[in-house]
């Protein structure tokens, strides 16, 4: 196994004025809470924390587009070397932005499915938002920029001549406001996404989850698949420290059993691991649950 460190926050909006995220130090708090020692990874290789700025640029109505597309493009690179031995990448975050480097990486090696473990299905996009009046924050965007929806910036990548993924290779589980009568992207349930909600994955149970998302990853079972995990997926009880902690989430043992079934197959490439925020757990007790569910998983290779 391969770990990556990918220090962005570069997806994220300011929580207030002159408030930069703090996603960017999370792969340093969990490494310190054990994570590498847990999954028995001996190093880990950096990215360089990019810069963030709150501020629109010219050229793109995406907060920090520039410096994100850097960033993501570098991403991609180490993805893709990384992956070179055929060993699973875990790449771990920084903000839901880097699911789309590590997509562009993968995908070097063929086209890929990606099973979307979040609290929210990221599908906001030009086609559900006024682009003018709001500056757009990626961590919210990631899905729909991964199936091809959104600025160039973030969905035209080298060595890929489509989207990242198809929408009918990706499943989405978790998402806890899509029956809000105020749900702010519903056109996410009028794609080929295999959509399960909180409420159903609460309702069916994790055996059952993982029977639907297998239906989707093995109806391409030519494609390797990636695994995109977003704490907050977890109840705002276990993982308040994110930017959007919500009601309900997926049980830890439930979430634990989801990603011990798909990262074990020799066809998942590697997870992205995002949002989690240490300035949101000073006394480390949150980052501890986070090293004990990726220690709990056995990676494949």
């Amino acid at each position: 196994m391969k770990v990556i460190a990918a220090p962005s926050n570069l997806g994220l909006r300011p929580l207030w004025p002159g408030h930069e995220p703090g996603t960017w130090k999370a792969p340093e708090a969990l490494f310190s809470a054990g994570l590498l020692d847990a999954i028995g990874a001996s190093t880990a290789v950096w990215m360089p924390r990019p810069s963030y700025s709150a501020e629109a640029i010219p050229g793109t109505r995406l907060r920090n587009g520039l410096a994100m597309r850097e960033f993501n493009l570098a991403l991609a690179d180490c993805v893709a070397e990384q992956h070179t031995h055929g060993e699973f990448v875990l790449v771990i975050g920084g903000d839901c932005s880097i699911l789309l480097g590590a997509l562009a990486g993968a995908r070097r090696s063929g086209e890929l499915s990606l099973v979307h473990i979040d609290g929210h299905s990221d599908f906001r996009h030009p086609g559900n938002y006024d682009t003018q009046s709001v500056l757009g924050s990626v961590a919210g965007m990631d899905l729909a920029l991964a199936t091809g929806r959104g600025e160039a910036l973030m969905t035209q990548w080298p060595h890929v001549t489509e989207p990242l993924v198809n929408e009918q290779n990706v499943v989405q589980i978790g998402e806890r406001e899509s029956r809000d009568a105020d749900f702010a992207w519903p056109d996410v349930n009028q794609t080929a996404i295999n959509r399960i909600d909180v409420f159903e994955a609460l309702a069916i149970g994790a055996d059952a989850v993982l029977k639907r998302t297998w239906t989707t990853l093995n109806a391409a079972p030519e494609k390797d698949y990636w695994v995109h995990l977003d704490v907050d997926v977890l109840d705002q009880s276990i993982m308040p420290a994110v930017d959007s902690p919500g009601y309900p989430g997926i049980a830890p043992h439930d979430l634990t059993a989801i990603l011990s079934a798909l990262v074990a197959n020799p066809r998942c490439y590697g997870m992205t691991v995002t949002v989690f925020d240490p300035e949101l757990d000073p006394d480390g007790k949150y980052a501890r649950v986070i090293v004990d569910i990726l220690a709990a998983l056995p990676y494949w290779a």
